[in-house]
C-alpha cells in the first residue's frame, strides 16, 4: 500500500504516540522495523500517519515497546478502527486541513471543554451569526466561499444531535454576548438560540460576567477535546494565521488549569442562562 499523501490529524497523532512509545523503550526505528519483518522506512511512514496500521499491528508494536498501559494501547488500538470517510474529507480540496482535523476531532472527541471571549462559540452559533463573522474575514471571502464555510459549520453541529451526543461545556465571557455581530436582530437570535442549547442535558453554558473575578485571559479561542486517555487529549487553538493543534502533555495540562480558572470565574449554569436572557432582552 502506498503511503497517503495527505494524513489526517488523527493518523498522524497515532502515529506520534507510536513514535513516543518506541522512544521510551529506547528502540531504534531500524530496530523496531526488525521486529517487525520490514524496514525502517515502513516504521518512519507509520509514525508520520502516511501508513494505515491495524489494530493488531499496534499492540504488536505496543508488545515489542515493553508498554505495560493496557488503557492507552486498547485506545491507540481504537484508532485504526474507522475505516470509513469522514463527511469532512469532501473538502480536502477546498479548505484549509486545520478546518478538517476540528471537524475530525469534534467527531471521535469523548467531550469538549471551549472557551470564548469574544465570539459565540462554533458549535453553537446559528447560521446568520456565523455568515456575519464570514464575511468579515481577512483577507476576504468571495460571496460562495462564505456559504460554503457557513455550511461546513453547520454540518459540524451535528456532533451535539447525534444519538449519543458530545458532552460539551462552553465557558464564555459577558462580552461575546454583547458583540452584535450581523446586527441586532442576528445577535439577539443568537442568543435565544444560545439558551435554547444551554438547556439541553449534554451542553453546559457558563459566563464569565463583567465585574467578575480575574481569570487567565486567552486572547484566541480554546478548544479542549478529551480522549479516551488522558494521553489521547487535544487542544485546538483558533489563532489569526490559523488552527493549531497541541498534544504535548506539560501543555495539555497547562490548558486544563486555565480552563479550570475560567470555569471558576463564570457564573453557574442557570445564573448564566438568566444573564444572556436579560442582555437578549436589552437589544
Amino acid at each position: 500500500m502506498p503511503p497517503s499523501s495527505t494524513p489526517t490529524a488523527r493518523k498522524q497523532r497515532l502515529g506520534a504516540e507510536l513514535r513516543k512509545l518506541r522512544e521510551r523503550a529506547g528502540m531504534s526505528s531500524t530496530a523496531a522495523a526488525s521486529l517487525l519483518g520490514g524496514n525502517q522506512a515502513r516504521i518512519s511512514n507509520i509514525e508520520a500517519g502516511r501508513y494505515a496500521v491495524s489494530a493488531d499491528r499496534v499492540r504488536v508494536l505496543a508488545q515489542n515497546y515493553s508498554c505495560s498501559d493496557q488503557v492507552l494501547v486498547d485506545a491507540l488500538a481504537a484508532m485504526t478502527g474507522d475505516r470509513k470517510r469522514g463527511w469532512w474529507e469532501e473538502y480536502r480540496e477546498t479548505f484549509p486541513s486545520g478546518l478538517l482535523d476540528l471537524a475530525e476531532l469534534e467527531h471521535h472527541a469523548v467531550a469538549a471543554r471551549v472557551a470564548q471571549v469574544i465570539t459565540i462559540p462554533g458549535l453553537l452559533q446559528t447560521p446568520e451569526h456565523a455568515r456575519a463573522i464570514f464575511r468579515d474575514v481577512v483577507p476576504p471571502l468571495m460571496p460562495p466561499e462564505v456559504e460554503h464555510r457557513v455550511s461546513y459549520r453547520v454540518k459540524r453541529q451535528v456532533v451535539l444531535f447525534r444519538d449519543q451526543p458530545l458532552p460539551y461545556t462552553a465557558i464564555i465571557h459577558e462580552a461575546a454576548l454583547r458583540m452584535q455581530f450581523g446586527g441586532a436582530a442576528t445577535a439577539k437570535a443568537q442568543l435565544e438560540h444560545l439558551i435554547g442549547m444551554s438547556e439541553r442535558d449534554h451542553v453546559t453554558v457558563v459566563v464569565i460576567p463583567f465585574g467578575g473575578v480575574s481569570f487567565p485571559i486567552s486572547a484566541h479561542g480554546v478548544d479542549y477535546f478529551y480522549g479516551p486517555v488522558t494521553q489521547l487529549d487535544t487542544v485546538q487553538l483558533d489563532t489569526a494565521h490559523g488552527v493549531e493543534l497541541v498534544d504535548a502533555a506539560a501543555q495539555l495540562e497547562k490548558y486544563r488549569l486555565v480552563l479550570d480558572r475560567m470555569e471558576q470565574a463564570a457564573l453557574g449554569p442557570d445564573e448564566s442562562r438568566d444573564l444572556i436572557r436579560r442582555i437578549a432582552r436589552e437589544i
